[in-house]
């Protein structure tokens, strides 16, 4: 079975002991689209992506533990922003966002669906 990693973020200025300098627990995805927001999206507010991307950096470089260097590279990873998926209308040619992903292989743009179907 794989390991499971969970990262604590600490404040050191608050305290020298452990229990009263942690903050919040580093939650696997951060993104403004779930419903209920994480103790680590409460605490740093609007930048908590940003912050959780410096975390992540500052603990990657004195990381020296493969396993965990992997973990922290693949958190890294999920908070890239996400890409514009754009394909290529089997029709017209021109490039789209599709609306959805399919398994077929015609994708037609809205454009070229309006010009050959009409209202239908």
């Amino acid at each position: 079975m794989g390991k499971r990693f969970r990262f604590a973020v600490v404040d050191l200025e608050k305290s020298k002991s452990y229990p009263s300098n942690f903050v919040c627990m580093l939650p696997t995805q951060i993104s403004s689209k779930t419903r209920l927001e994480s103790i680590f999206m409460q605490v740093f507010g609007e930048d908590s992506l940003e912050q959780a991307r410096i975390l992540l950096t500052e603990a990657l470089q004195t990381e020296e533990e493969p396993e965990v260097k992997a973990e922290l590279e693949k958190r890294l990873k999920k908070l890239e922003l996400e890409r514009v998926i754009q394909i290529k209308c089997s029709g017209c040619g021109r490039l789209f966002q599709p609306r959805r992903v399919r398994k077929y292989q015609q994708n037609f743009c809205e454009v070229y669906m309006k010009k050959k179907f009409g209202s239908r």
